[in-house]
């Protein structure tokens, strides 16, 4: 008979050979992205850059005198920013989509009042791809459901247009590259529309880190916290056996952050992510389901016994420079909205949620070029309102200076959305980078597909595909592009002049648009 050690030994032995035998055998993730595992953290299958691409590091198109748009998906998120667009100058509404007709039909109301010609109206489930091939489009800008996204992009896209697209932009790994490669052919701009870089806050932090305000800054934490109970009925739903909508759907059939964006899009730019630095590895955990199945049984009447996103979900990430982002993601309990927006750095601090502030000592706060208001100032509380006055007027970021004011009469979650589109015309008007480029899109997004592998597998480590395929070390530090003055003054002249020529002369064809959809109503009232 064996020595009993002898024969645990060889138990332990086995099962440690089966674990890595497992292991090196890899996997398939829900989306069906092939890994394997290498030193104990799964590594993604990562596509070579296709013959004759490029990097769009950096991209600029000729610049525009008129930014002609079609907007696609006006449900909840593109009437706001069809009206926003009627504020900014040398834009012109070309044409605008919705699944349903009546939808876009009332986002006229926005033209007239700015006293703009209608615009052409398409509809249906492929009314995009007639859109997206009109030969007077410049920028498609994308604010349907989360699972159109993508194919509304890839046909913008493969139609020559650049693309601007809401949050999150693409739903899996297959669809981040799909984007990047066709970014890269087609050298047009793929801009994930992340309104939360731009909110005041967050654009201030920006500029005191990038100032070293903070020193170097270590880790960072981001957060998409909101109670979605009161909107869980509004979702759109295909037809009327849809008794869920689409996004409790998509949260009861995949697991991992679903919704990374608001967290991860202005923490990401401070560190720099794929400009000197680069997430690396990420180990993603969530608790079990308790309210997303109370939801489903609420809404379908029937048991649910799966619901594969957890209520709360954590993400861990590590950067190639050893800095680390927290970012968490719940729409199920009932809490306080937050996005937590915190910078810790090696001489200060910042704070967004639940209260906002910065943590400076006196001797920082003197080399920031602030005098404080006390001499026993620490870095152990808050700064005072007035000392935290000085140093966001010191640091308020230029952005805000030129779009500030008007954004908060516009509008758009407190004018931050005004911010972000009346940038990213301004970059397309001067032939400027955009401020977020399809790499920053693949990055942030691909935390919903990395997350769910890592859950899959006992929260794992999973290694972060590099989308810049070797190029996240060329530029040196995040910045926003801008033009010189005279270019910039020369840029908004044209632009003006366009919106005031644009404004004449609309009376006959807003008679003629009212005239048709009188008629196609009585239509429809004879065919009912």
């Amino acid at each position: 008979m064996k020595n009993w050690k002898s024969v645990l030994l060889g138990v332990v032995m086995g099962a440690s050979t089966l674990t890595l035998a497992a292991q090196d055998d890899g996997g398939v993730s829900e989306f069906g992205t092939p890994y394997h595992w290498e030193k104990g953290t799964i590594v993604v299958e990562s596509p070579e850059r296709p013959a004759g691409q490029e990097s769009v590091l950096g991209l600029t198109v000729p610049k525009m005198g008129v930014v002609r748009v079609g907007f696609i998906g006006l449900g909840m998120r593109g009437p706001g920013a069809v009206e926003r667009f009627t504020h900014i100058p040398g834009t012109q509404i070309v044409a605008l989509c919705d699944y349903e007709r009546s939808r876009a039909e009332a986002c006229q109301s926005y033209l007239r009042k700015a006293n703009f010609a209608p615009a052409a109206i398409y509809s249906g489930e492929k009314g995009y791809e007639e859109l997206c091939k009109r030969p007077d489009i410049d920028l498609v800008y994308i604010a349907a459901d989360w699972l159109h996204h993508f194919p509304i992009a890839k046909c913008a896209l493969e139609n020559g247009k650049n693309v601007a697209i809401e949050v999150p932009s693409a739903m899996n790994l297959k669809e981040c590259w799909a984007l990047v490669n066709l970014s890269e052919k087609t050298r047009k701009h793929c801009m994930i529309l992340e309104n939360c870089c731009y909110d005041w806050f967050e654009m201030n932090s920006l500029n005191m880190a990038q100032h070293g305000v903070f020193g170097e800054v270590l880790r960072v934490q981001g957060a998409y916290i909101h109670n979605l109970d009161d909107f869980w009925p509004y979702y759109w739903k295909t037809d009327a056996n849809d008794k869920l909508g689409w996004r409790l759907r998509y949260n009861m059939n995949h697991r991992g952050d679903a919704y990374p964006t608001h967290g991860l899009g202005p923490v990401a730019q401070v560190l720099n992510i794929h400009r000197g630095d680069r997430m690396k590895t990420l180990v993603a955990m969530d608790t079990k389901s308790v309210h997303g199945k109370e939801l489903v049984e609420k809404y379908s009447g029937e048991k649910c016994e799966n619901f594969r996103n957890g209520d709360h979900t954590t993400t861990m990430i590590r950067t190639e420079n050893g800095k680390v982002i927290e970012i968490q993601h719940n729409v199920m309990t009932p809490q306080p909205y937050n996005r937590l927006y915190q910078l810790t750095g090696t001489r200060g601090f910042a704070n967004k949620y639940p209260i906002e502030g910065y943590a400076l000592d006196a001797s920082q706060m003197k080399d920031a070029g602030v005098q404080p208001q006390v001499d026993n100032l620490n870095s152990h509380s808050f700064l005072s309102d007035k000392d935290r006055q000085a140093l966001e007027t010191k640091y308020q970021h230029p952005i805000l200076k030129k779009y500030g004011e008007m954004a908060k009469e516009v509008g758009g979650h407190g004018g931050m959305d005004f911010i972000m589109d009346a940038r990213l015309v301004y970059c397309l008007q001067n032939g400027l980078p955009l401020d977020m480029d399809v790499y920053d899109l693949a990055e942030w997004c691909a935390l919903a597909e990395l997350g769910s592998i890592s859950m899959d597998n006992n929260c794992a480590s999973v290694a972060f595909p590099d989308f810049t395929r070797g190029h996240w070390n060329d530029v040196k530090g995040y910045r926003h592009a801008y033009a010189t003055p005279e270019a910039e003054a020369e840029a908004l002249r044209i632009a003006q002049e366009a919106t005031a020529r644009l404004k004449q002369g609309n009376e006959k064809a807003w008679a003629k648009y009212d005239k048709a959809l009188a008629k196609a109503k009585k239509q429809q009232a004879k065919e009912k």
